[in-house]
């Protein structure tokens, strides 16, 4: 592995980086079918599809810590060293709250109720368009290294986040809209289920909050 991305960074120091967020972004994307088989109350499915968010998880999780292992301590390039892990990290998280709100759900077998089913649905699929946008921006990173973070590219990364930004604001307002639509029905659950079910509204709304992170890091790349 290291030989691997020695090789990968002699051409290009942020290639690892493309490679891990696309990792991330696969990941976070299981949440539609694993979601759709928690409000089908297909536990197979759900044990299915949690796997393979565990195995991506796990495969993001090592290629960034062989991506901090053989980063050069010194790179002839406009950002610092540091900048560049910094964004790893963020984009590590989308990950790792993904395999929390599967590993949540499966331990406690939790139900998604009826009534807040398919905004429930709408909310994840925002947060996975919260990953997806990250991706697309972060894929740009090779051009804009070969560009020298300048030019024309540095202007189409502008764009990718500000889109970004706007697909995080409607999670957030999704976010408000599906706690309230749990408060008004909550008397009607048992108290610790619904504890966890703002638990897990909480931590997926985070997907989309670490995606919009890492367009914060890619604006100090640019700065």
């Amino acid at each position: 592995m290291g030989n691997v991305l020695a090789n990968v960074f002699g051409s290009s120091p942020v290639k690892p980086l493309e490679q891990h967020m696309d990792i991330a972004f696969r990941c976070a994307k299981k949440l539609r079918p694993f979601f759709e088989a928690v409000i089908a109350q297909d536990y197979e499915r759900m044990a299915e599809v949690r796997s393979q968010i565990e195995a991506l998880e796990n495969e993001a999780d090592n290629l960034k810590k062989n991506t901090r292992l053989n980063m050069p301590k010194s790179l002839f390039m406009p950002v610092p060293r540091e900048d560049l892990l910094e964004l790893l990290l963020v984009q590590d998280k989308i990950a790792n709250r993904t395999k929390d709100v599967s590993g949540i759900i499966m331990g406690r077998k939790m139900v998604i109720p009826d009534q807040i089913a398919k905004k429930f649905i709408d909310f994840v699929n925002s947060n996975v368009d919260a990953a997806k946008q990250a991706r697309k921006s972060v894929r740009e990173l090779d051009e804009l290294f070969t560009a020298g973070f300048k030019g024309a590219e540095v202007d189409l990364i502008s764009e990718l986040i500000e889109e970004l930004d706007a697909i995080e604001t409607h999670t957030d307002e999704q976010q408000t809209k599906i706690r309230s639509a749990l408060y008004d029905i909550e008397k009607t659950l048992d108290p610790i289920d619904a504890i966890f079910l703002y638990e897990v509204i909480q931590l997926t709304g985070e997907i989309a909050d670490m995606a919009e992170r890492v367009g914060r890091r890619l604006e100090l790349l640019l700065s």
